[in-house]
């Protein structure tokens, strides 16, 4: 992909959407060779909700890799590690009283967007504005009403209708990011219990990931329909 002023496009999303914190940009890495030079590479083993949280908030850029992933889930859903048996058989989100029987965990769990196991390198994280490698996916967390724009704008040029997918688990890392990654088609999420404790999404905020290759036609409709007539701001 063709990469862009990614400085431009997050000052015109963040002026247009009122964003108080920056779109995230990330990279599943396939080896050493897609992390650019003099990157810093994460000091400390968190989840990918909270690596998320930094680059959004503190404004740092840096990369993890398996070492570096907390959560098992999440580092399975971005293509880190194997599934854990107890994650496979329904037991883990059973056991945290997320469902009625290890079925129908199991159910949901079997349906969870996840890239290939191993075939993930390193994620890469940054601010989008301070972004200096080519992403595959950006993350935005903000209000409902913000959501309401990049919606209208997802639908801007060709129009139909949004769909989405999530199941309140995994948020972050399956809906937004592998999700995404997968399919190449923006995805809207409720945040789910994991990154609403760990990683400061707030009690009125969703995530929305999208392909990059969406951002020029995505940074130009977020304009046009942030300023249109009937546009509540």
């Amino acid at each position: 992909m063709k990469q862009m002023d990614y400085k431009e496009a997050s000052a015109a999303l963040k002026k247009a959407l009122d964003l108080s914190f920056s779109p995230v940009a990330i990279r599943l890495a396939l080896g050493k060779e897609d992390i650019p030079d003099g990157m810093e590479h994460l000091d400390r083993t968190i989840r990918h909700c909270q690596m998320v949280n930094i680059a959004r908030r503190e404004g740092k850029v840096f990369y993890a890799t398996v070492e570096n992933h907390e959560c098992m889930g999440g580092s399975w859903a971005l293509g880190l590690r194997p599934i854990t048996e107890t994650l496979k058989s329904g037991q883990f989100y059973y056991k945290l009283g997320k469902f009625e029987s290890y079925a129908a965990c199991k159910r949901t769990i079997d349906r969870i967007p996840h890239v290939e196991s191993g075939t993930t390198f390193a994620t890469l994280y940054a601010p989008l504005e301070k972004t200096e490698f080519c992403p595959h996916i950006i993350v935005i967390i903000a209000p409902a009403r913000v959501m309401l724009k990049l919606a209208q704008a997802t639908l801007f040029s060709l129009g139909g209708r949004i769909t989405s997918e999530f199941s309140g688990i995994q948020s972050v890392c399956a809906d937004a990011c592998a999700q995404t990654y997968l399919t190449g088609r923006a995805n809207y999420s409720l945040g789910c219990d994991g990154s609403r404790k760990f990683s400061g999404i707030e009690d009125g905020e969703m995530v929305m990931g999208f392909p990059a290759e969406m951002l020029p036609g995505l940074v130009k409709a977020v304009q046009v329909v942030t300023a249109a007539p009937g546009s509540k701001k």
